[in-house]
């Protein structure tokens, strides 16, 4: 995350007022999360912490019935969908509608939204296919879902609170074939990564997490391979247009990258056949996260 020097103070104090204005999570995924980032805490009491709220265990249960995790028996209860999911999965999932259900509605009015959450599922979806590929299991590639569809978020807070500078951005970034990082950058004095990275801090998001939404345009500075999945994957998807956060160059992979999987990015591309069907079932997502 960008380090805000005392002349730097005037942009962080008004990122920070817009931070401080987006909606907080319901007081149960702000307990589940807080539970989850203990060691000791066990399955059962993540489990109780949701059965206290009756819209988001439904919310849960239709997810975990959809084709998007494709169980070949239905799921009844939070007792079995844990047992189902992994612990690991059950967060990630309650974050997951969390997170789409905290945006106000008003910002469809300054972003097309089905254009920035098809672009975020299809990095989230395209980041776990090649965290498998890597061998991590499914309950853990839950980390790199999550860190695919919230890794714009500060898009979305830039557009809600800041919009006169954030439309200066797209112009500038549309105009001038650049990257829009660099140009919010040059406009607002910091990015959609260091906004995002700071709303992870409001959510108390787990710092891996947290993390990988910061640097997601840095990834040689974690060097993990979580946020060389998450880089790869925001190529991928805005080489293939799915949906649009505004930002259409198709940055180059690292050579560590590429070793890593001992491809390029067309061999990967070709290596993922399945990525289209698999965006269309998570958008199941999208629709539970912003029903209320």
């Amino acid at each position: 995350m960008r380090i805000f020097d005392d002349s730097m103070s005037d942009v962080r104090d008004r990122l920070l007022e817009a931070v401080e204005r987006m909606p907080a999570f319901p007081e149960s995924v702000h307990q589940v999360l807080t539970l989850s980032q203990d060691i000791n805490c066990s399955q059962k009491e993540l489990v109780e912490v949701i059965k206290k709220d009756p819209v988001f265990t439904l919310k849960i249960l239709r997810l975990v019935n959809s084709p998007y995790f494709g169980l070949s028996r239905e799921i009844t209860s939070i007792n079995h969908a844990s047992v189902y999911l992994g612990l690991n999965t059950l967060k990630n999932v309650a974050l997951g509608l969390a997170a789409v259900g905290a945006i106000p509605k008003s910002a469809s009015t300054r972003m097309d939204m089905g254009a920035f959450w098809l672009h975020s599922l299809a990095v989230a979806t395209c980041a776990s296919m090649l965290g498998r590929k890597l061998g991590v299991s499914r309950d853990d590639t839950a980390n790199y879902f999550a860190s695919g569809l919230l890794h714009d978020i500060g898009k979305v807070v830039f557009a809600l609170y800041l919009p006169e500078e954030f439309e200066q951005v797209v112009v500038k970034a549309s105009a001038q074939g650049a990257p829009m990082h660099h140009c919010e950058l040059e406009i607002i004095g910091a990015t959609h990564a260091d906004l995002g990275g700071m709303l992870a801090d409001k959510w108390n998001l787990p710092s891996e997490l947290r993390d990988a939404i910061a640097l997601h345009h840095s990834p040689d500075r974690v060097g993990s391979q979580l946020n060389d999945c998450l880089f790869i994957a925001n190529q991928i998807t805005k080489k293939l247009s799915f949906g649009s956060a505004g930002n259409f160059v198709v940055e180059p992979l690292a050579e560590s990258m590429v070793n890593r999987f001992s491809m390029d990015m067309d061999a990967l591309i070709a290596d993922l056949p399945s990525l289209a069907e698999e965006v269309e079932s998570a958008r199941i997502f999208i629709k539970l996260g912003e029903s209320r």
